[in-house]
């Protein structure tokens, strides 16, 4: 299909309504307002339906009645948002039901800023709820990707895994103009899973099935034995990452999202300067590409550099669970809403790379 404009929360909208969305609760909150808008003037044409809920826990919990019945379920927020919704998604994971729970983010902690920036990623990988579980976390880096992650992985993982999925976004990407090709809408199953509530025009008396999130102990403990599994196969098999002039490099940048962007930018400057740097971008935050550390050559490397918008890194101690202090670990970000710019970034990652010389 033909290239569109798009902003960046109409495309992913878009995205989720052609990958078979056909419910949606939320509530407004900037940077991503434009998902719930668009989503609420397109869905019911799809035979959907859309709940602006009085706030974002009655949301997240409209989700959960919604994901019961089968049907693609999602939502949408930022920050503090994603708090409130916290007790709802640790519901929907201990119900083994599949969700997209998409955070456009903003500055924090607290009400923050409504600028961009990547202060969530802890909440992400490591704090979406209580009781432990985990929940892929999906950050692209362009309007086109997240579109295409949207369309091509997320709810088939959270289908396959009964498990929700996070896609996080810093707000540039949400707010932002990009040139994005759409998919075709995707044809939907006519009857809804096994496991899901309902008749679904099943013949003869109606199968009863209850979802729950509250089990006896021993139901409990097998329940989240399943569930260790399924993350130690998400290790095997679901990690994404883009490794990027990597193979010679004496520095590697580590960056996610629009802030990989910017990295990408000052290594074709350092590189025609004669610097051997690349990067490392984790498009699945959560597993964590390890193996991409675990094979660079140390003797080589001479320092990591984690670029972030965030102050102070959070994505840093991931990073040096992997490096394990073979080499040092560099930071450079900016927080509370001030987004990271290419010059202003190159000039730091000089002086980093002039620190370890």
């Amino acid at each position: 299909m033909a290239k569109q404009l798009l902003k960046g929360n109409y495309a992913i909208a878009e995205a989720a309504l052609r990958a078979g969305v056909r419910f949606y609760a939320g509530y407004p909150i900037t940077p991503q307002s434009e998902i719930p808008e668009y989503i609420a003037a397109h869905i019911w044409d799809l035979g959907g339906a859309f709940v602006q809920g009085e706030s974002e826990v009655a949301s997240i919990n409209m989700v959960y009645g919604a994901a019961c019945s089968g049907v693609r379920a999602m939502t949408s927020s930022s920050g503090l948002g994603m708090s409130l919704k916290a007790e709802g998604i640790s519901y929907i994971a201990g119900a083994m039901l599949p969700a997209l729970i998409m955070n456009v983010s903003r500055g924090g902690p607290g009400l923050g800023s409504i600028q961009p920036a990547q202060q969530d990623y802890l909440q992400a990988t490591k704090a979406m709820g209580h009781g432990g579980f985990r929940n892929i976390v999906l950050a692209p880096y362009t309007v086109q990707e997240a579109v295409d992650l949207i369309y091509n992985y997320a709810f088939q993982l959270a289908e396959r895994d009964r498990n929700p999925v996070v896609m996080l976004l810093d707000g540039c990407l949400g707010v932002g103009m990009e040139e994005v090709e759409l998919p075709p809408y995707k044809e939907l199953p006519e009857k809804r899973p096994d496991w899901a509530l309902g008749n679904f025009g099943e013949s003869g008396p109606h199968k009863t099935r209850i979802i729950s999130s509250i089990f006896s102990e021993d139901l409990n403990e097998m329940l989240n034995k399943r569930a260790a599994g399924i993350y130690k196969s998400w290790e095997a098999n679901d990690v994404q990452v883009e490794e990027y002039m990597v193979e010679d490099a004496e520095y590697v940048i580590v960056a996610y999202g629009m802030t990989a962007r910017i990295a990408k930018y000052c290594i074709g400057v350092l590189r025609s300067e004669g610097v051997k740097i690349g990067l490392i971008r984790p498009i699945t935050l959560f597993p964590f590409p390890k193996a991409s550390f675990n094979k660079l050559d140390y003797n080589q490397v001479k320092a990591i550099i984690d670029l972030e918008m965030a102050i102070p890194a959070q994505m840093v101690d991931d990073i040096q669970l992997q490096v394990k202090e073979r080499v040092p670990i560099l930071t450079f970000g900016r927080s509370g809403g001030n987004t990271m710019k290419n010059e202003e970034t190159l000039d730091a990652v000089r002086k980093l790379i002039g620190g370890v010389k």
